[in-house]
């Protein structure tokens, strides 16, 4: 069983896969049982736009445990802001969020946020000079 749910899930991500050449919205849905009332659901959606993207992925089992993941960002001007968050069905967060910057004079910079599951969180700062 275990070994035709890897091959459900492997076939799953490929079929799922995306190119840059692909239309604007996708998403798709898996649903693999098994006897005893096991099995699981699979969710994927993602939206491209011109300066900006979106998706979400959801694993839901039939035992009522899962993960749902949304994923995004845009970028216009010289500036990128986007992030990730994961949350499971019992209501425990976590994810990273970054935005960067090209400064006009050739410099960069960013900071980036990951908040752990437990609520703590890092930051990361920096910028480089003209190149």
């Amino acid at each position: 069983m275990k070994t035709f749910l890897t091959i459900a899930a492997s076939t799953f991500l490929i079929a799922a896969g995306t190119s840059a050449a692909d239309a604007q919205a996708r998403g798709g849905h898996l649903s693999v049982q098994g006897s005893g009332g096991r099995g699981l659901n699979a969710f994927r959606s993602i939206n491209r736009q011109p300066s900006s993207v979106a998706a979400t992925r959801s694993v839901q089992t039939n035992g009522g445990r899962g993960l749902t993941t949304t994923r995004g960002g845009s970028w216009s001007n010289g500036v990128y802001s986007g992030g990730a968050t994961h949350t499971t069905n019992n209501g425990t967060t976590w994810g990273r969020s970054t935005s960067a910057i090209a400064n006009p004079n050739g410099g960069r910079s960013f900071n980036s946020t990951v908040t752990g599951p437990a609520g703590s969180s890092a930051t990361v700062s920096g910028s480089t000079g003209p190149q």
